[in-house]
């Protein structure tokens, strides 16, 4: 260990908790947010340049990405599938040629080194987890910015585990932080990153020791991201105005819950369906994921929303006049064609994040409730779509990934959508319990109960 590493190992030593973990948690913070400014840039320009440039073709924006609507259609349609692909092959021979463990989703190698090893996560994992993230999303794969974001800041945290030789407990509780405040930092959504980092590693526990450590290693990432890309929620403001002043309108969101929850079952079912077929077919793991790519183009050309992260069309479910413009059979399609989509580009060996497309997919469940309700006009429904998107968003993947609440308080805070939380938590609560009732996680890695923390879990 050089010199300056052992000075700062005992002097962590010696510190008291509130000294230790605002010196740990500035740092992770930092490094999460700088992360995260990196990612969102190499994604900006990947996309750009592949399918901007390359393809003819804008992805559309939320406001919070510069408010982009992106274009009304394919100008060179051919290109798409053939982008995707590519991008897919060469992110794949990266990921296979310098960091195996840099594939798929990423989160749950994260969460992996919480239970057993926090100082296995290499650092040539994040840099190869960025540039192989960039190309499949940037080409128009199906997957979330917060899984590489989440890896660059957990990975800096398995780094000060192992060169400052701190102990395993503070480890856990290092690579946990860098968890939730990659995620935070990269949706703009600090308290949830905060709350994340104490509840995304278990299915039915919370791990209170993370909680105060994370408002500060949150608040850091998300003031460092901010002061460089600015501070605006990535959604804007999707309920203004909104208001709950009746109580009956509480059985919509009793439906909403039941439907999200489906969704989520739904989501976590195929994408690991999709995770064990991959290894069974013949191909290598190059191979198979450009053919995951070739075959989400494919499936752009009818279904466009699929394509890339998909924030923008999520903003544009929330309105609406752009909704009622998304035709009606794209709309009740869109939550398993975005299903599928994900799982052909992440689940086949791809890498990218799978909380973002989680996020859209429960975007477009809410946006499909409320089309229904509206063309049956059934009684109590909102006179905006924008409520029962957020809400969807909650339910659906706050659900699937066992984190209930962090994820509402993330979207809420995405969206500037506080006003929603009494509908929210009655779709969420509902969701969250069918979930809990199957042995269903978005996030394998996940233990049941705190006590089965270590190796031998």
């Amino acid at each position: 260990m050089p010199e300056t590493a052992r000075s700062l190992s005992r002097f962590l030593r010696r510190s008291g908790y509130l000294r230790k973990w605002l010196v740990l948690g500035v740092s992770i913070g930092v490094i999460a947010g700088l992360g995260a400014v990196v990612f969102y840039l190499a994604l900006d320009y990947t996309g750009r340049f592949l399918l901007g440039y390359l393809g003819g073709y804008d992805i559309p924006k939320p406001v919070g990405d510069g408010g982009d609507d992106g274009s009304p259609g394919f100008d060179r349609p051919w290109a798409i599938p053939l982008i995707t692909c590519g991008g897919a092959l060469v992110s794949a021979w990266l990921v296979a040629r310098f960091a195996p463990e840099a594939e798929g989703h990423g989160t749950d190698n994260a969460i992996e080194a919480v239970h057993t090893d926090p100082r296995s996560i290499r650092a040539r994992a994040i840099w190869v987890k960025t540039v192989a993230s960039a190309l499949t999303i940037g080409s128009g794969g199906s997957g979330g910015r917060e899984g590489p974001a989440a890896q660059i800041s957990a990975g800096f945290g398995s780094l000060l585990t192992r060169r400052l030789d701190l102990p395993d407990d503070d480890g856990r509780l290092a690579v946990s932080l860098g968890i939730g405040s990659g995620i935070g930092a990269i949706f703009g959504a600090p308290l949830g990153g905060a709350v994340l980092a104490a509840s995304i590693v278990y299915r039915e526990d919370f791990d209170y020791r993370a909680l105060v450590p994370g408002f500060i290693t949150s608040a850091t990432a998300y003031a460092v991201l901010g002061s460089i890309l600015g501070f605006d929620p990535l959604f804007g403001t999707l309920t203004d105005g909104y208001r709950f002043d009746h109580p009956l309108d509480l059985g919509w969101f009793v439906v909403l819950g039941i439907v999200a929850a489906m969704f989520g079952w739904l989501y976590a079912r195929i994408f690991y369906g999709t995770v064990a077929l991959t290894a069974k077919l013949p191909g290598g793991k190059v191979v198979k994921p450009a053919v995951g790519g070739l075959t989400v183009g494919v499936l752009a050309l009818a279904v466009p929303q699929v394509l890339a992260s998909g924030y923008g069309w999520a903003e544009k479910a929330a309105a609406t006049d752009t909704l009622m413009a998304i035709p009606l059979w794209i709309v009740l399609l869109m939550p398993l064609a975005k299903i599928v989509a994900t799982s052909l580009s992440i689940g086949t060996g791809g890498s990218g994040g799978i909380f973002g497309p989680g996020v859209v997919i429960g975007a477009f469940v809410g946006a499909a409730v409320w089309r229904l309700g509206e063309i049956t006009g059934a009684p109590g429904l909102p006179a905006s779509p924008a409520v029962f998107v957020v809400v969807g968003m909650m339910a659906c993947f706050g659900s699937v990934a066992h984190a209930p609440l962090a994820v509402t308080i993330m979207v809420a805070e995405m969206t500037d959508s506080f006003a929603v939380i009494p509908g929210a938590m009655v779709a969420v609560g509902i969701a969250y319990m069918l979930i809990a009732r199957t042995d269903v996680s978005i996030y394998r890695a996940q233990r049941r109960y705190r006590t089965n923390f270590g190796p031998a879990a």
